[in-house]
């Protein structure tokens, strides 16, 4: 006797809902953990404002190195366009904290833990706010939501002022009124958008829906409804058609649109995206897992999907690797390149020489030579976390060497922490380096700074060669320079 096998059930997909907590998830960890993540005092990153330092993948950079900022900010943009070039609005559904946030507040809050709206799948309908129970939910919701404000603000803070700083600032804030303005501003901000500006900062003040536009192309993946199959609800001004399904098979019968109008209710920002690409969408998905629950419980595939106008408009296939995407792929490497290769050129200290304004002076020694001093303005910075002694050597062109001396400063200096300290040194020679009745000579020369350990040991990180020059009189110059001395 054949045995009869039962067709297998279809493997439920997880709701895009679902992946996108996980996704908030793994980000606030991130968002949170930065901060505290260091390694020898340097962060993995931190722009300080206070102490006006740029920490970046545990490399500490001065302001003075801010050539680096320039790229972070166009592999951040370029990132962000490209993004967009790909999967649209993904970032707004999938990214931003303004969603997350909204999400804790009126999904978590308001919904889950006080049941002041019925369902999360529901968010056209506002909670019935004349109930006295509702009012107390509401206070209960907008306080839970403060507290949270205010670590989200915090941790907003810690990305320019760290914690270690942070935590230390707080036991005295009348002395540090700024860090303490800008938290309460952070925060108020925070209170106003969540709970009363709500998604009309995505449709109305964020820019980012306005660039979408520009950089939307045929095969950029976005949630997008199958007129195909569904009927089309609008017509072509953009005018609603249909509100019930009887109306819609008596124009259109193979119209498979229930007209439940699932996808219009669950949308965070209020639209139906049954009419087509909208500025206002984020990409945030819900209105694929409402219409793939309908339409699962009558067998048959979502009407509303994550694909693009190409695959769903002109029956092609979705052409991920096109030349846009991946002129933004090669420009993004090429940056994190440069900044890998810059960071990796970082000096330890700062060392800027500038000649002074006289050439050169000539004085004449004991034994009738002619001692020629060239001497300089050096402006050092201590970028380390600890006081070092700094020494100077000095490197002159081959067949000069230890011709050219360092006379002034005789010995090391010490330099603290984040210091400038400025340095009139002075070099000389009582050697004849150049035998020219005609011109002054310019000699290049090298300068070597660097620190020592407590061992007398030279750090390797913190040493830096600088070019100069050492000009040398001509022959009637060193005579002259010594009449009447």
């Amino acid at each position: 006797m054949a045995t009869i096998e039962k067709p297998l059930k279809k493997e439920k997909a997880t709701p895009w809902r679902m992946m996108r907590y996980v996704g908030f998830g793994i980000a606030t960890i991130i968002s949170l953990s930065i901060p505290w993540i260091t390694m020898d005092g340097n962060h993995l990153f931190l722009l300080s404002f206070d102490k006006l330092k740029l920490h970046l993948g545990f490399v500490q950079f001065d302001m003075q190195e801010m050539y680096l900022m320039p790229f972070l900010l166009m592999i951040m943009f370029l990132g962000v366009f490209g993004l967009t070039v790909l999967g649209g609005r993904v970032f707004c559904g999938w990214i931003c904290p303004q969603t997350v946030f909204r999400v804790i507040y009126r999904d978590l809050i308001e919904t889950k833990i006080l049941g002041l709206r019925k369902r999360i799948k529901n968010k056209q309908q506002e909670p019935d706010m004349s109930k006295p129970e509702n009012k107390v939910k509401k206070l209960i919701a907008v306080l839970i939501w403060i507290v949270l404000a205010t670590l989200a603000a915090a941790d907003f803070m810690w990305f320019f002022v760290p914690p270690e700083d942070f935590f230390v600032y707080m036991q005295h804030p009348s002395d540090h009124m700024v860090v303490v303005g800008f938290l309460a501003g952070v925060v108020a901000f925070l209170v106003y958008d969540i709970i009363f500006l709500k998604e009309n900062f995505c449709v109305y003040v964020c820019p980012y829906s306005r660039i979408q536009s520009v950089l939307y192309d045929d095969d950029t993946v976005m949630a997008i409804y199958n007129p195909h199959r569904g009927g089309d609800i609008y017509n072509d001004d953009k005018e609603k058609q249909f509100t019930k399904q009887k109306d819609l098979l008596a124009v259109n019968p193979t119209a498979e649109c229930t007209a439940c109008e699932s996808c219009v209710t669950v949308c965070p920002t209020h639209i139906d995206i049954r009419k087509g690409l909208q500025l206002e969408c984020i990409n945030c998905l819900e209105c694929v897992d409402a219409c793939t629950t309908v339409m699962g419980n009558l067998g048959k595939e979502s009407l509303v999907v994550w694909s693009s106008e190409h695959e769903i408009y002109d029956q092609g296939k979705t052409r991920y690797f096109r030349p846009k995407i991946i002129g933004y792929a090669v420009i993004l490497v090429l940056l994190a390149v440069i900044v890998g290769v810059m960071g990796s050129k970082k000096e330890h200290m700062l060392l800027n020489i500038n000649k002074e304004t006289r050439l050169y002076s000539v004085e004449k020694t004991v034994d009738g030579k002619y001692d020629v001093k060239n001497s300089y303005i050096f402006l050092l910075q201590n970028t380390q976390d600890q006081k070092y002694k700094f020494f100077f050597d000095i490197i002159p062109p081959k067949g000069m060497e230890g011709k050219i001396k360092l006379e002034q400063p005789t010995g090391p200096f010490e330099v603290s922490p984040d210091v400038k300290k400025k340095k009139i040194v002075t070099l000389h020679t009582t050697d004849e380096l150049v035998d020219d009745k005609t011109k002054d000579t310019v000699i290049p020369i090298t300068i070597k700074a660097y620190a020592l350990d407590k061992d007398g040991k030279i750090i390797d990180k913190i040493v830096v060669f600088r070019q100069a020059t050492f000009t040398y009189p001509r022959e009637d110059m060193l005579v002259k320079e010594t009449e009447g001395k």
